[in-house]
């Protein structure tokens, strides 16, 4: 098993990756397709993003939703505070951890994550996190790439993950998904396209626990 990078060391990472990473992003936002507005405008309430980056979803969000965001780079943090100000939203942006967030259990309506628990060390942990802070009766809105379903594409993956897991942090071979019904959520829209690539879904947090 190839150990993932420490914290320090993703948090150096995606410092540095912040210069140009919109630039660079390009490529990838036309395999996501519409991805991020299929997530985004169904935020409602008080919503929390998790891993915002550069705050490339910050200008899809409806106008009523009350956005804070964190995210584990201060440099990432930076840019998506100037995004924020070219776009006059107010967003209430904090350095965190995706594995221990911060807020208080049942604090937000909905949370969201695109394309960013595939380079968290314990994906199943921050789902448990997302999940915990989240309203009963709260949505969870996930956008990831994920293990493919073609397999000449599932090997590529795994001899990426030989380099990407070790210095990035980054996994091509997850399923969120599991760690969403495993919590016990009930997924209301699901979505899977690109050779089972990109996965998408909303899911609903139990009113009472189960």
């Amino acid at each position: 098993m190839v150990r993932p990078p420490s914290q320090d060391r993703i948090r150096r990472h995606w410092d540095r990756q912040s210069v140009g990473y919109d630039r660079k992003m390009d490529s990838a936002e036309r395999m996501f397709g519409d991805t991020r507005d299929w997530v985004c405008r169904q935020a409602v309430g008080q919503v929390l993003e998790v891993a915002v980056g550069t705050g490339l979803n910050l200008d899809r969000y409806p106008a009523h939703a009350t956005l804070t965001a964190m995210d584990l780079s201060p440099a990432m943090l930076d840019h998506a505070r100037r995004h924020a100000a070219e776009l006059g939203r107010a967003v209430d942006l904090r350095v965190g951890d995706a594995q221990h967030l911060e807020f208080d259990d049942a604090s937000f309506d909905t949370v969201v994550c695109t394309f960013g628990l595939c380079a968290v060390p314990d994906d199943e942990g921050a789902v448990g996190e997302m999940v915990r802070v989240l309203r009963p009766g709260g949505l969870l809105l996930l956008a990831d790439h994920v293990v493919s379903t073609s397999a000449p594409l599932r090997m590529l993956q795994a001899v990426a993950e030989v380099y990407s897991v070790r210095f990035q942090s980054e996994h091509f071979r997850r399923r969120p998904l599991l760690h969403v019904e495993a919590a016990g959520l009930t997924v209301e829209r699901h979505d899977r396209f690109n050779r089972g690539i990109i996965e998408r879904l909303a899911a609903r947090k139990p009113v009472t626990p189960p």
